[in-house]
């Protein structure tokens, strides 16, 4: 696929995200160049802006600033969060990965952090290989941070309402969005996303 062309399906995905009321949308294309990154994320923030979706780029905070994005996730062995914290503008959303319950509670403790996701809870076909934690781990990190947490790797309709279960405010998934449609419209996010806030609803709010 030519770049423009790989460029303008991203911003499709993202238009249909925001459209589904996504609320954190995650740019993680780490092989563009900072040039064509730039232009992607500042093209994915004209999409949200005005809306409540929120744009992160992954790791990269210098192109997320540049840019007027809304936030950075931050890897695992990323720089601490609490360094970067103070030259952040008010209301920057700042995210990390984790994988197991020690690196949740460092981070957690660390503060700074406005979420953490945790993972790769199952098996996932974008990172095959990758080491499982499972969602008793998950569920006990979850409930042991004083942070919200997401569950990440393996994420699909079937298993929503266990990561719920398991204590967790949201979920971060490539492959459960990834599919364009017959029309390469993304027609099914909007109904994605609804099964997932109707989950949220059923084991945290109505709970509650």
């Amino acid at each position: 696929m030519a770049r423009a062309d790989y460029i303008g399906a991203l911003c499709s995905q993202v238009r249909a995200a925001v459209a589904a009321g996504v609320d954190l949308i995650q740019i993680r294309e780490i092989d563009l160049s900072d040039h064509v990154l730039f232009d992607l994320v500042s093209r994915s923030v004209d999409i949200a802006r005005g809306t409540q979706s929120v744009i992160l780029v992954n790791d990269r905070f210098d192109v997320a600033l540049a840019a007027g994005a809304g936030g950075t996730h931050l890897r695992a062995s990323s720089m601490a969060a609490g360094l970067l914290r103070p030259h952040l503008p008010s209301g920057f959303v700042l995210g990390r990965s984790v994988h197991d319950l020690g690196e949740a509670l460092k981070v957690s403790r660390e503060g700074a952090l406005d979420y953490v996701t945790m993972g790769t809870v199952f098996p996932s076909k974008s990172h095959p290989g990758e080491r499982v934690c499972g969602v008793d781990a998950l569920s006990i990190a979850s409930r042991a941070v004083t942070i919200p947490m997401l569950a990440i790797g393996g994420v699909t309709s079937d298993n929503i309402e266990m990561l719920f279960g398991a204590g967790v405010v949201g979920v971060a998934a490539v492959g459960l969005f990834a599919d364009p449609g017959s029309f390469g419209e993304f027609e099914a996010m909007g109904s994605i996303v609804a099964k997932i806030r109707g989950s949220y609803m059923e084991k945290h709010v109505q709970r509650d």
